[in-house]
Protein backbone atom coordinates (compact mmCIF):
# COMPACT_ATOMS: atom_id res chain seq x y z
CA UNK A 1 0.00 0.00 0.00
CA UNK A 2 2.68 2.17 1.02
CA UNK A 3 4.56 1.50 -2.89
CA UNK A 4 1.03 2.31 -4.29
CA UNK A 5 0.72 5.85 -2.49
CA UNK A 6 4.60 6.71 -3.23
CA UNK A 7 3.74 5.88 -6.52
CA UNK A 8 0.98 8.15 -7.46
CA UNK A 9 2.14 10.65 -5.48
CA UNK A 10 5.52 10.56 -7.74
CA UNK A 11 2.90 10.62 -11.02
CA UNK A 12 0.95 13.39 -9.67
CA UNK A 13 4.21 15.39 -9.21
CA UNK A 14 5.11 14.12 -12.31
CA UNK A 15 2.33 15.38 -13.76
CA UNK A 16 2.21 18.41 -12.19
CA UNK A 17 5.95 20.06 -12.89
CA UNK A 18 4.69 19.26 -16.49
CA UNK A 19 1.83 21.58 -16.66
CA UNK A 20 3.75 24.13 -14.41
CA UNK A 21 6.51 23.94 -16.99
CA UNK A 22 4.27 24.27 -19.98
CA UNK A 23 2.67 27.47 -18.36
CA UNK A 24 5.71 28.73 -17.37
CA UNK A 25 7.51 28.64 -20.79
CA UNK A 26 7.89 31.88 -22.77
CA UNK A 27 5.02 32.51 -25.82
CA UNK A 28 6.40 34.49 -27.59
CA UNK A 29 10.60 35.55 -29.12
CA UNK A 30 12.07 38.93 -29.35
CA UNK A 31 11.62 40.46 -32.49
CA UNK A 32 14.61 41.31 -34.97
CA UNK A 33 15.96 44.39 -35.97
CA UNK A 34 15.03 47.64 -34.62
CA UNK A 35 11.99 45.61 -32.44
CA UNK A 36 15.31 43.89 -30.06
CA UNK A 37 15.53 47.39 -28.67
CA UNK A 38 12.21 47.49 -27.83
CA UNK A 39 11.82 44.42 -26.39
CA UNK A 40 14.50 44.84 -24.31
CA UNK A 41 13.20 47.93 -22.73
CA UNK A 42 9.79 45.97 -22.15
CA UNK A 43 11.63 42.98 -20.86
CA UNK A 44 9.43 42.32 -17.64
CA UNK A 45 6.12 42.61 -19.68
CA UNK A 46 7.67 40.22 -22.37
CA UNK A 47 8.51 37.92 -19.53
CA UNK A 48 4.63 37.65 -18.91
CA UNK A 49 3.17 34.58 -20.51
CA UNK A 50 0.53 35.85 -22.95
CA UNK A 51 -3.09 34.68 -21.54
CA UNK A 52 -5.05 32.21 -23.47
CA UNK A 53 -1.96 29.85 -23.65
CA UNK A 54 -2.37 27.86 -20.45
CA UNK A 55 -3.60 24.18 -19.61
CA UNK A 56 -7.29 25.30 -18.71
CA UNK A 57 -7.20 27.68 -21.80
CA UNK A 58 -6.33 24.66 -24.12
CA UNK A 59 -8.86 22.55 -22.48
CA UNK A 60 -11.71 24.77 -22.15
CA UNK A 61 -10.74 26.29 -25.80
CA UNK A 62 -10.65 23.10 -27.88
CA UNK A 63 -14.31 23.40 -28.77
CA UNK A 64 -17.18 21.03 -27.32
CA UNK A 65 -15.72 17.79 -28.68
CA UNK A 66 -12.35 18.71 -27.08
CA UNK A 67 -13.71 19.34 -23.70
CA UNK A 68 -15.92 15.52 -24.05
CA UNK A 69 -12.78 14.44 -24.86
CA UNK A 70 -10.82 16.29 -21.82
CA UNK A 71 -13.59 14.88 -19.27
CA UNK A 72 -13.06 11.29 -20.74
CA UNK A 73 -9.41 11.32 -20.31
CA UNK A 74 -10.25 12.53 -16.50
CA UNK A 75 -12.80 9.79 -16.18
CA UNK A 76 -10.67 7.24 -17.25
CA UNK A 77 -7.91 8.23 -15.11
CA UNK A 78 -10.10 8.41 -12.22
CA UNK A 79 -11.25 5.09 -12.54
CA UNK A 80 -7.93 3.71 -13.58
CA UNK A 81 -6.66 4.86 -9.91
CA UNK A 82 -10.13 3.22 -7.95
CA UNK A 83 -9.37 -0.12 -9.78
CA UNK A 84 -5.32 -0.22 -8.76
CA UNK A 85 -6.31 1.10 -5.35
CA UNK A 86 -9.11 -1.65 -5.38
CA UNK A 87 -6.99 -4.69 -6.68
CA UNK A 88 -4.30 -3.84 -4.48
CA UNK A 89 -6.12 -3.74 -1.64
CA UNK A 90 -8.29 -7.04 -2.10
CA UNK A 91 -5.63 -9.18 -3.75
CA UNK A 92 -3.72 -9.76 -1.17
CA UNK A 93 -3.16 -13.12 1.14
CA UNK A 94 -4.77 -11.47 3.77
CA UNK A 95 -7.63 -11.31 1.56
CA UNK A 96 -7.93 -14.22 -0.65
CA UNK A 97 -6.36 -17.11 1.66
CA UNK A 98 -6.95 -15.86 5.08
CA UNK A 99 -3.99 -17.94 7.79
CA UNK A 100 -6.67 -18.06 10.50
CA UNK A 101 -8.94 -19.69 7.96
CA UNK A 102 -6.20 -22.22 7.30
CA UNK A 103 -4.97 -22.74 10.93
CA UNK A 104 -9.30 -23.45 11.58
CA UNK A 105 -9.30 -26.03 8.72
CA UNK A 106 -6.42 -27.90 9.63
CA UNK A 107 -6.91 -28.07 12.87
CA UNK A 108 -10.66 -29.60 11.93
CA UNK A 109 -9.23 -31.83 9.24
CA UNK A 110 -6.85 -33.41 11.86
CA UNK A 111 -9.83 -34.18 14.15
CA UNK A 112 -11.46 -35.87 11.09
CA UNK A 113 -14.43 -33.08 11.13
CA UNK A 114 -15.53 -32.41 8.20
CA UNK A 115 -18.47 -30.60 9.40
CA UNK A 116 -15.91 -28.12 11.78
CA UNK A 117 -14.07 -27.22 8.97
CA UNK A 118 -17.21 -26.66 6.32
CA UNK A 119 -18.24 -24.42 9.62
CA UNK A 120 -14.74 -22.44 9.26
CA UNK A 121 -15.21 -21.68 5.91
CA UNK A 122 -18.84 -20.40 6.36
CA UNK A 123 -17.70 -18.07 9.24
CA UNK A 124 -14.46 -16.85 6.47
CA UNK A 125 -16.11 -16.16 3.44
CA UNK A 126 -13.64 -15.78 0.81
CA UNK A 127 -11.95 -16.77 -2.59
CA UNK A 128 -10.12 -19.96 -0.25
CA UNK A 129 -12.98 -20.53 1.53
CA UNK A 130 -15.85 -20.81 -1.68
CA UNK A 131 -13.13 -23.14 -3.08
CA UNK A 132 -12.77 -25.30 -0.05
CA UNK A 133 -16.54 -25.11 0.61
CA UNK A 134 -17.35 -26.83 -2.58
CA UNK A 135 -14.93 -29.29 -1.56
CA UNK A 136 -16.56 -29.76 1.75
CA UNK A 137 -20.06 -30.21 0.59
CA UNK A 138 -19.34 -33.28 -2.03
CA UNK A 139 -17.55 -35.01 0.45
CA UNK A 140 -20.02 -37.80 0.61
CA UNK A 141 -19.70 -38.26 -3.13
CA UNK A 142 -16.45 -39.68 -2.98
CA UNK A 143 -12.70 -37.85 -3.84
CA UNK A 144 -13.10 -37.62 -7.15
CA UNK A 145 -15.95 -35.62 -6.89
CA UNK A 146 -14.34 -33.73 -4.39
CA UNK A 147 -11.57 -32.75 -6.80
CA UNK A 148 -13.70 -31.64 -9.77
CA UNK A 149 -15.71 -29.39 -7.27
CA UNK A 150 -12.97 -27.85 -6.06
CA UNK A 151 -11.34 -27.42 -10.11
CA UNK A 152 -14.80 -25.95 -11.26
CA UNK A 153 -14.79 -23.44 -7.96
CA UNK A 154 -11.29 -22.48 -8.13
CA UNK A 155 -11.71 -21.12 -11.86
CA UNK A 156 -14.27 -19.48 -11.08
CA UNK A 157 -12.84 -17.60 -8.09
CA UNK A 158 -9.54 -16.93 -9.98
CA UNK A 159 -11.59 -15.59 -13.13
CA UNK A 160 -13.87 -13.21 -10.60
CA UNK A 161 -10.06 -12.12 -8.83
CA UNK A 162 -8.93 -11.72 -13.37
CA UNK A 163 -12.10 -9.38 -14.03
CA UNK A 164 -11.01 -6.74 -11.14
CA UNK A 165 -7.81 -6.19 -12.80
CA UNK A 166 -9.52 -6.52 -16.23
CA UNK A 167 -11.07 -3.12 -15.80
CA UNK A 168 -7.52 -1.52 -14.98
CA UNK A 169 -6.19 -2.92 -18.32
CA UNK A 170 -9.38 -1.15 -20.53
CA UNK A 171 -8.28 2.03 -18.35
CA UNK A 172 -4.99 1.85 -19.84
CA UNK A 173 -6.09 0.66 -23.41
CA UNK A 174 -8.54 3.59 -23.82
CA UNK A 175 -6.48 5.96 -22.52
CA UNK A 176 -4.32 6.65 -25.57
CA UNK A 177 -7.00 6.25 -27.73
CA UNK A 178 -8.73 8.94 -26.25
CA UNK A 179 -5.77 11.09 -26.33
CA UNK A 180 -5.12 9.96 -29.94
CA UNK A 181 -8.69 11.01 -30.55
CA UNK A 182 -8.08 14.64 -29.29
CA UNK A 183 -4.58 15.13 -31.61
CA UNK A 184 -6.52 14.08 -34.57
CA UNK A 185 -9.28 16.60 -33.65
CA UNK A 186 -6.47 19.44 -32.62
CA UNK A 187 -4.63 18.60 -36.22
CA UNK A 188 -8.10 19.02 -38.00
CA UNK A 189 -8.54 22.17 -36.06
CA UNK A 190 -4.72 23.36 -37.19
CA UNK A 191 -5.08 22.31 -41.06
CA UNK A 192 -8.67 24.22 -40.65
CA UNK A 193 -6.88 27.46 -39.68
CA UNK A 194 -4.65 26.84 -42.55
CA UNK A 195 -7.43 26.37 -45.12
CA UNK A 196 -8.91 30.07 -44.27
CA UNK A 197 -5.49 31.13 -46.89
CA UNK A 198 -4.06 33.76 -44.17
CA UNK A 199 -4.02 31.80 -41.10
CA UNK A 200 -3.50 33.26 -37.45
CA UNK A 201 -0.34 31.73 -36.04
CA UNK A 202 -1.89 32.13 -32.73
CA UNK A 203 -4.58 30.09 -33.13
CA UNK A 204 -2.51 27.43 -35.62
CA UNK A 205 -0.56 27.43 -32.59
CA UNK A 206 -3.27 26.84 -29.70
CA UNK A 207 -4.97 24.12 -32.35
CA UNK A 208 -1.44 21.96 -32.35
CA UNK A 209 -0.56 22.02 -28.99
CA UNK A 210 -4.15 21.31 -27.95
CA UNK A 211 -3.16 18.05 -30.35
CA UNK A 212 -0.04 17.54 -28.19
CA UNK A 213 -1.84 17.90 -24.75
CA UNK A 214 -4.48 15.57 -25.27
CA UNK A 215 -1.57 12.84 -26.67
CA UNK A 216 0.03 13.40 -23.36
CA UNK A 217 -2.49 13.51 -21.38
CA UNK A 218 -3.16 10.12 -22.35
CA UNK A 219 0.12 8.68 -22.33
CA UNK A 220 0.16 10.13 -18.76
CA UNK A 221 -3.05 7.66 -17.92
CA UNK A 222 -2.15 4.97 -19.57
CA UNK A 223 1.88 4.22 -18.14
CA UNK A 224 1.13 4.01 -14.90
CA UNK A 225 -2.05 2.08 -15.52
CA UNK A 226 -0.48 -0.49 -17.51
CA UNK A 227 2.56 -0.76 -15.04
CA UNK A 228 0.38 -0.93 -11.89
CA UNK A 229 -2.07 -3.83 -14.10
CA UNK A 230 0.92 -6.04 -14.95
CA UNK A 231 2.31 -5.86 -11.00
CA UNK A 232 -1.25 -6.50 -9.50
CA UNK A 233 -2.09 -9.13 -12.59
CA UNK A 234 1.69 -10.96 -11.43
CA UNK A 235 1.10 -10.89 -7.92
CA UNK A 236 -2.45 -12.36 -8.08
CA UNK A 237 -1.14 -15.18 -9.91
CA UNK A 238 1.05 -15.89 -7.73
CA UNK A 239 -1.24 -15.95 -4.73
CA UNK A 240 -3.99 -18.04 -7.44
CA UNK A 241 -0.69 -21.23 -7.55
CA UNK A 242 -0.27 -20.96 -3.53
CA UNK A 243 -4.03 -20.73 -2.71
CA UNK A 244 -4.49 -23.89 -4.94
CA UNK A 245 -1.51 -25.78 -3.60
CA UNK A 246 -2.62 -25.06 -0.09
CA UNK A 247 -6.20 -26.27 -0.93
CA UNK A 248 -4.63 -29.41 -2.44
CA UNK A 249 -3.29 -29.73 0.95
CA UNK A 250 -5.84 -29.33 2.86
CA UNK A 251 -7.90 -32.17 1.60
CA UNK A 252 -5.69 -34.59 1.08
CA UNK A 253 -6.99 -36.31 4.09
CA UNK A 254 -10.83 -36.44 2.55
CA UNK A 255 -9.97 -39.60 0.59
CA UNK A 256 -9.68 -41.36 3.81
CA UNK A 257 -12.72 -39.35 6.05
CA UNK A 258 -15.91 -41.03 6.51
CA UNK A 259 -18.81 -38.51 7.17
CA UNK A 260 -21.27 -40.15 10.30
CA UNK A 261 -24.66 -38.10 10.72
CA UNK A 262 -25.97 -38.17 14.29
Amino acid sequence: MKRLVMSAVMVAGLAAGTVLAQDAAPAAAPAAGAEVAAAADSAPAAAKKPSGTGFFSVVFGSGALGVILWAALFGCGAAAIYFIVDSTVLIRPQKIMPQTLIDKVKAAMAEGDVMKALHACETEPGPMANILSAGFSHVEEGFEVIQEAIGAAADLETERIMQRLTWISVCANLAPMLGLLGTVQGMIMAFSTLATGAPDVGALALAISQALWTTAGGLTTAIPAITFYYSIRNNANRLILRMQAMTMELIKDLRNVEVVND
